[in-house]
């Protein structure tokens, strides 16, 4: 894929995945969720973190992650605060020419451009939230989100 066509899939993927309410019930159901996909597509365990109104509200570090992760965390849930984007959506910008960290003005010992950080959207409304995890390759980070994102909102309609 070219980082267009990425660029292109990220902006299309932050549109279908909004949620109509989101609580922390759902946070959990979702958080269990995305350890699984990763184990299932991956064999291998993920950090998990997702905030709602900066509140974290689920966070798992299994065995095989740890303190590195929550570094990881913290800065893409930062990343998707402040872009309102996914962390991917913001690497395949900056790979077509965008304004990186550095033009941008954020500090990059706490903000970074990789995937694993995706926007938790209301429907209509703003960015409420967000859904990270870290312990993969960056891109595999972001669809661990996105196929875990698919099969919730399968089983949720």
């Amino acid at each position: 894929m070219t980082n267009e066509e990425i660029l292109k899939k990220c902006i299309e993927e932050e549109e279908k995945y909004q949620f109509t309410t989101f609580t922390q019930t759902d946070a959990f159901q979702l958080g269990k969720m995305l350890y699984e996909t990763s184990m299932e597509e991956f064999g291998k365990p993920i950090a998990v973190e997702i905030r709602i109104n900066h509140l974290t509200v689920f966070r798992f570090l299994p065995e095989g992650t740890g303190a590195n992760q929550c570094i990881w965390l913290k800065a893409k849930a930062d990343t998707v605060d402040t872009m309102r984007i996914s962390t991917y959506h913001f690497w395949a910008d900056i790979a077509c020419g965008g304004r990186g960290l550095k033009e941008r003005r954020l500090d990059e010992k706490k903000y970074l451009a990789q995937g694993g950080g995706f926007p938790l959207r209301l429907k209509g409304s703003a960015v409420v939230g967000t859904i990270c995890v870290s312990a993969l390759k960056h891109y595999e980070d972001h669809q661990v989100i996105v196929d875990t994102l698919e099969k919730y909102f399968k089983e949720k309609v």
